[in-house]
C-alpha cells in the first residue's frame, strides 16, 4: 500500500533585530542640543523656501494703485493700495516727498496680505499734497503715489471790530476768512444790501474788507458779513457808531 506523501513546511523566517547604532552615537531628543540643533534644521529649511518663494514671485508690484482722495476738514481719509504679497518686505509712506511716521496723525494699516492702507486722521488743510508709497524686498521695490485734496467749510476766523468814527472820515471793517472751495462773501447793514458809491469792498487771499469814507450818522448801524460755500456756512456782526 502506498502512502499519501507528506509536504514539509518550511520554517517561519526569523525578525532581525534592529542594528544598535555605533558606540556614541545615540540621540536623546530630549537633550537640549539636540532640540536646538533640530529647530536651526526647520529653521534653515523655511528660510531656503521662502528664499525660493521671493525668488519665483521676484520684486512687489503694484496691482491695485493709488486713488486721488478728498479729505473734508475734520474727518478721515485712507488711501489703499494693492500690491503682491510677500513675507519679507519694508514699507515707506510719504507726503510731498518727507516720510510720514506711523502715529499719531498717520497710520500704517496692514488689512489682508495684498492690501496696505494709510489712514489720515483729524484732517486739516495742511494734508493737502501728494502721497506715495514704496514697497521694497530683497528683489526690488515699486512705488505709487495719489493726491489727497482738502475741503473746509467756510467760516471766519475773525469777525469786524465795533467801530466809532467821526463824521467825514474813513473807516473800515475787516474780516479773516478761510474755507475750500473759496467761499462767496457778502456784506449787509441791518439786513440789507449795501448800495452806496462811498463803500468799497476791498478782497485779500484770506481778507475782506470794508471800506466806508466821508461817514455820515446814517452810516451807523449793525453791520454782518457771512461767508458760505458748499460745505458750510458762517457769519459775524460788528457795530457801527457815526457822530
Amino acid at each position: 500500500m502506498l502512502s499519501a506523501p507528506q509536504t514539509s513546511k518550511a520554517a517561519p523566517a526569523k525578525k532581525l533585530a534592529p542594528a544598535a547604532p555605533p558606540p556614541g552615537c545615540t540621540l536623546d531628543i530630549n537633550d537640549p542640543q539636540v532640540q536646538s540643533a533640530a529647530i536651526s534644521i526647520q529653521a534653515s529649511y523655511r528660510g531656503h523656501r521662502s528664499r525660493k518663494e521671493l525668488r519665483e514671485k521676484g520684486p512687489p508690484r503694484v496691482l491695485e494703485p493709488l486713488k486721488d482722495l478728498v479729505l473734508i476738514e475734520g474727518s478721515a481719509a485712507k488711501l489703499t493700495c494693492l500690491i503682491s504679497a510677500f513675507r519679507v518686505w519694508f514699507i515707506r509712506w510719504s507726503k510731498d516727498g518727507k516720510e510720514l511716521r506711523d502715529w499719531p496723525n498717520y497710520r500704517y494699516v496692514f488689512e489682508d496680505p495684498d492690501v496696505v492702507a494709510l489712514v489720515v486722521r483729524d484732517g486739516e488743510l495742511a494734508d493737502l499734497g501728494q502721497y506715495s508709497i514704496n514697497v521694497t524686498n530683497p528683489f526690488g521695490q515699486c512705488s505709487d503715489s495719489a493726491r489727497i485734496l482738502v475741503e473746509v467749510p467756510a467760516k471766519i476766523q475773525k469777525g469786524p471790530d465795533n467801530t466809532k468814527a467821526r463824521k467825514g472820515t474813513t473807516l473800515t471793517l475787516a474780516a479773516e476768512i478761510m474755507g475750500k472751495p473759496a467761499p462767496d462773501v457778502g456784506w449787509t447793514k441791518d439786513r440789507e444790501d449795501i448800495d452806496d458809491d462811498r463803500v468799497f469792498i476791498e478782497i485779500g487771499s484770506t481778507t475782506r474788507t470794508l471800506t466806508i469814507r466821508r461817514a455820515t450818522p446814517a452810516d451807523s448801524g449793525k453791520y454782518e458779513v457771512y461767508v458760505e460755500n458748499s460745505l458750510g456756512m458762517e457769519q459775524s456782526f460788528a457795530r457801527v457808531d457815526v457822530a
